[in-house]
């Protein structure tokens, strides 16, 4: 894929990543209550972290979200889906900025974004008791479209996992 653009909110700037974000992203994908509802366990070093985060294998674009004051913020994620004009999201905001409503501002200009491209839906595969990031793509409009039981299987064991998304035709 090629590298991603950078953007900006009202508050936030997404950018491309950079090697000195594995250090701000540490604290929130090293700590194991807030990698719960990730597909694997918490890192356990930052150069672990760096690999994962690097892995030149990946097929998906990452933007790193900062703030004014060019601090980390979080990590928004776009994957190509199962053909062409279908892009999955991810999103993990750091621990200390959680409930601030960076997720929510950060994910609604990413979606604009893919759409602008010229995308026709947006997916985000959900852990069916991840409530917040439930709530936040229903804030945005996404739909679900299927609950997928014991679907699965992670560091926390087999999950069920919810599907939601936004089709580019149903929007206002």
């Amino acid at each position: 894929m090629p590298a991603p653009d950078t953007f900006s909110t009202e508050r936030f700037a997404l950018r491309p990543l950079q090697r000195a974000d594995a250090a701000a992203l540490m604290g929130t994908l090293g700590d194991a209550g807030q990698c719960r509802f990730l597909s694997r366990a918490e890192f356990t070093s930052e150069e672990e972290l760096w690999g994962w985060l690097a892995d030149p294998e990946w097929d998906g674009r990452t933007w790193i979200a900062v703030d004014g004051e060019d601090r980390v913020v979080g990590r928004f994620v776009a994957v190509p889906g199962h053909e062409d004009g279908v892009v999955e999201i991810g999103y993990i905001t750091c621990a200390e900025t959680q409930g601030r409503g960076v997720a929510r501002e950060c994910t609604a200009v990413l979606v604009e974004h893919l759409l602008a491209e010229g995308n026709r839906k947006i997916l985000a595969e959900i852990d069916f008791e991840n409530t917040p990031s439930i709530r936040l793509v229903e804030r945005l409009g996404f739909t679900r479209e299927a609950l997928f039981r014991e679907h699965e299987t992670t560091h926390a064991g087999l999950r069920d996992v919810a599907i939601y998304a936004l089709l580019a035709s149903g929007r206002g």
